[in-house]
């Protein structure tokens, strides 16, 4: 099985690039299932639910999402009836939505495929434990399938590293999202856990993390708060391609995917 995981979309830039170019991708590399951070997809921070329809219906078969995954409120009906938009699963349980899905497609047949999604702590809110909330959720839902995606939200690649290890043999694939910035550490770890610490993201490399780089630089040199905008050139697709055996549930090869959407 064929898993592609896309680093955040960021904006109209990033989501129109998503949306264009997904079907070539799928095609090109023979993907089963395709996974995307949303979280920035509307404007650069939050999803609505309008922008949530249209990912999903492209060919994204999950979207998983982060810290900023509640600044939209006309999302918190949404996600709460639709199960393919995730929230990070140690966030408060009053919250709306839900931290995994579970599901199988026409190309997965029979086979079950869990998506869970974390949050990180460092440098960001307290959230309940997300080490704990990964035990708790994989108690349950390894009893349905060995074939899980694990997208850790975080900032500090400390962290990040240390869910990879932590789930290292229980997991499919633990994937880093948040920075915007594709790192270059992917491998199988020693109990076949396919692992890196950020898959970048989708949308304008001519940036500051998907910013308008002159606005991030004013913000720096004086120090004054800038209202974000996205950027809107020289848009890139990163991502990663997991190759897992259907079997044993364990990660046989990942791929960076880097590709420039003009």
């Amino acid at each position: 099985m064929k898993v592609l995981f896309l680093g955040d979309i960021i904006g109209n830039p990033g989501r129109t690039a998503a949306v264009r170019d997904l079907p070539w991708v799928i095609n090109n590399n023979e993907i089963d299932i395709v996974i995307a951070n949303g979280e920035n997809a509307a404007g650069g921070i939050g999803i609505s639910p309008q922008i949530a329809d249209m990912l999903l219906s492209s060919g994204i078969d999950v979207l998983t999402s982060g810290n900023h995954i509640y600044k939209k409120k006309e999302i918190y009906d949404y996600i709460d009836n639709e199960p393919r938009l995730l929230k990070p699963a140690n966030f408060p349980p009053s919250t709306p939505g839900n931290g995994y899905y579970i599901f199988s497609s026409k190309k997965t047949g029979d086979k079950k495929v869990a998506v869970i999604n974390l949050c990180g702590r460092v440098f960001l809110d307290s959230y309940d434990c997300p080490f704990r909330k990964a035990d708790e959720i994989l108690d349950e839902i390894s009893k349905i399938t060995s074939l899980i995606i694990v997208d850790f939200h975080a900032e500090a690649t400390s962290e990040k590293i240390a869910m990879g290890w932590y789930l290292d043999g229980r997991a499919s694939a633990v994937i880093g999202t948040h920075t915007h910035v594709q790192t270059a550490d992917e491998r199988i770890l020693p109990a076949g856990t396919a692992y890196i610490s950020d898959v970048g993201m989708t949308g304008p490399r001519d940036s500051v993390i998907g910013v308008k780089k002159e606005l991030i630089i004013e913000r720096f040199l004086k120090m004054m708060p800038q209202k974000f905008v996205v950027s809107g050139s020289d848009i890139w697709i990163n991502g990663a391609i997991i190759e897992i055996d259907e079997k044993s549930g364990l990660a046989k090869s990942i791929l960076r995917l880097n590709y420039s959407a003009g």
